[in-house]
C-alpha cells in the first residue's frame, strides 16, 4: 500500500528537517525518511554540533582561553581524561537531537526510518516494504567522509572525520591527512589538548578560499600552538601494526610515525542507495545531485539541498537552501532566492569568519579597493580576554566606498560577524 504526501523528504539532517518544517508550517502533509535510527544527520550526530562541542570542551579543559591571563595555573586541568573530553559532547548531541524530534512531532511530520530508494519519479521505497508517494520530493541525504584506499580504516587507530568523535583515548601524536576545514579544525582541537599534531596536505597553503591575510594569521597561530605543517606532500602508504606506531610514507619518501591517524580527505554525497536513475536523475562527481539556483533538479518536482548538492556544505546554508526549495516547489510567497552573501565560520583556534570578497578575488577581477583594519590588541576587550592577535578586516570598493568584504580572525569572530 502506498502512502500519499504533499512532500517526501529523504534525509533527516539540517536541510531535511528545515525543508520538512517549512512545508508543514504552510499546511502541507509531509513525510521524512531517515536512514539511521535517529534524526539529525551529520550536522547533529557526527559533524557540526559534536565537533564544535569538542572544540569548546578542549578549550575549557586545556586552559587555552586562560593562556595569557597573568597568574593562571594551566596545570590544573592537565589530569583531564578522554571521558571528560567526550561527556559534554554526548550531552549536547542528545539534547539537540531531542529538540529536533520534538519539532517533527509538533508539526505532525510523519517519520520513517530505513533506507530510501526511488522506484519512480514520485515514489520512494523505504526498506523493507513501505512505499511513499510525494507530489514534491526533497533530497537531503547529506554526505560521508571519503575513505582513500591507502588507509586501513578497519584499524582502531585509523579514523575518518566521523569516527574520530568516538576516539577512546587521547593519543600523544596524531597525523591529520588533509588541511581543509575539517582537518584544520580537528588539528587545532587536539593540539589544544597537548597532542602533537602533524597536518599533511598536497597543497602549499591553508584554507585558500579565505582572505590570504586571514589564513596566514590562522596558520601562524596554529604553528605557535604546536601544529606541524607538512605541505606539498601526500600519503602513499600507511603501515598500521596491531601494536606500536603507525607509519606514514609520503610522496617524497619521508616517513612519519604517530599513534593515531585522522583522514580528512573530503566528503562524498550519500546518493549511492537512492537509485536516482529510476527518478530520471543522473548523479555527478562524488555522487552530487545537480540543481539550479532554486535547488531544483533536472526533474521539475524533485529538489535537493545541503551537502548532497556540494559546496559550501555548511549547516546554515543547507537549511537556507531547503527553505528556498520548498518555497519554490509549492510557490509560497516567502522566499525566492538564497541570500547572495552568506557568512562562513571556521572553527579553528583561533576561529575565523568571512562574508563577501577577499583581496585576492578583487585583484583577480580588477576591482580597486581599500582596506580598513582594527586589531584586538588595540582594544581593551582584546587585553581582557588575552587575545592580542585578533583582527577585523573590512574591504571597500575604492570608487564609492561600498563594503565588499568582511573578515575576522580571533576569539568570538563568528559572533562579531553577525554584527557586521
Amino acid at each position: 500500500m502506498t502512502k500519499d504526501f504533499d512532500l517526501v523528504v529523504i534525509g533527516g539532517g539540517p536541510a531535511g528537517i528545515s525543508g520538512a518544517n517549512t512545508a508543514a508550517i504552510f499546511g502541507k502533509r509531509v513525510a521524512l525518511v531517515e536512514k539511521l535510527g535517529k534524526v539529525g544527520g551529520a550536522g547533529i550526530n557526527t559533524g557540526t554540533i559534536p565537533s564544535k562541542t569538542l572544540r569548546e570542551t578542549a578549550l575549557a579543559l586545556s586552559g587555552w582561553r586562560s593562556r595569557k591571563l597573568f597568574g593562571v595555573d594551566l596545570s590544573l586541568r592537565r589530569e583531564a581524561t578522554v571521558e571528560d573530553f567526550m561527556r559534554h559532547k554526548e550531552h549536547v548531541v542528545a539534547h539537540d537531537r531531542k529538540r529536533r524530534e520534538e519539532q517533527l512531532r509538533t508539526y505532525k511530520i510523519e517519520t520513517f526510518h530505513g533506507v530510501a530508494s526511488f522506484i519512480g519519479p514520485n515514489t520512494v521505497r523505504v526498506a523493507p516494504d513501505t512505499l511513499l508517494r510525494g507530489e514534491k520530493i526533497l533530497i537531503a541525504t547529506g554526505s560521508s567522509p571519503v575513505r582513500p584506499p591507502e588507509f586501513p580504516f578497519e584499524h582502531p587507530r585509523v579514523h575518518d572525520s566521523d569516527e574520530i568523535l568516538e576516539i577512546g583515548t587521547l593519543p600523544k601524536t596524531l597525523a591529520v591527512v588533509g588541511a581543509g576545514v575539517i582537518g584544520a579544525e580537528y588539528a587545532c582541537t587536539f593540539a589544544a589538548l597537548g597532542v602533537e599534531v602533524h597536518l599533511i596536505d598536497g597543497r602549499d597553503s591553508l584554507l585558500s578560499f579565505l582572505d590570504r591575510e586571514i589564513s596566514q594569521s590562522i596558520e601562524q597561530a596554529m604553528t605557535a600552538n604546536g601544529v606541524h605543517f607538512i605541505w606539498k606532500e601526500k600519503v602513499v602508504r600507511c603501515d598500521a601494526p596491531a601494536k606500536g606506531k603507525i607509519t606514514l610514507t609520503l610522496t617524497s619518501g619521508a616517513t612519519i610515525a604517530v599513534d593515531d591517524v585522522l583522514v580528512a580527505a573530503g566528503r562524498q554525497s550519500n546518493t549511492a542507495d537512492l537509485n536516482l536513475t529510476a527518478a530520471g536523475l543522473t548523479p555527478g562527481k562524488r555522487g552530487l545531485v545537480k540543481v539550479n539556483a532554486h535547488c531544483r533538479t533536472e526533474v521539475p518536482h524533485i529538489f535537493a539541498a545541503g551537502d548532497v548538492v556540494g559546496a559550501p556544505a555548511l549547516a546554515a546554508t543547507s537549511m537556507e537552501q531547503a527553505r528556498l526549495a520548498i518555497c519554490v516547489a509549492f510557490e509560497f510567497d516567502y522566499k525566492d532566492v538564497v541570500a547572495p552573501i552568506l557568512p562562513t565560520g571556521i572553527y579553528t583556534i583561533p576561529e575565523a569568519s568571512m562574508a563577501g570578497e577577499t583581496e585576492e578575488s578583487l585583484k583577480t577581477n580588477g576591482i580597486g579597493y581599500v582596506v580598513g583594519r582594527a586589531r584586538y590588541a588595540d582594544n581593551a576587550r582584546g587585553q581582557i580576554i588575552g587575545d592580542e592577535s585578533g583582527l577585523l578586516k573590512l574591504i571597500f570598493r575604492q570608487d564609492d566606498m561600498r563594503l565588499l568584504g568582511v573578515h575576522v580572525v580571533g576569539d568570538i569572530s563568528t559572533r562579531l560577524m553577525r554584527r557586521c
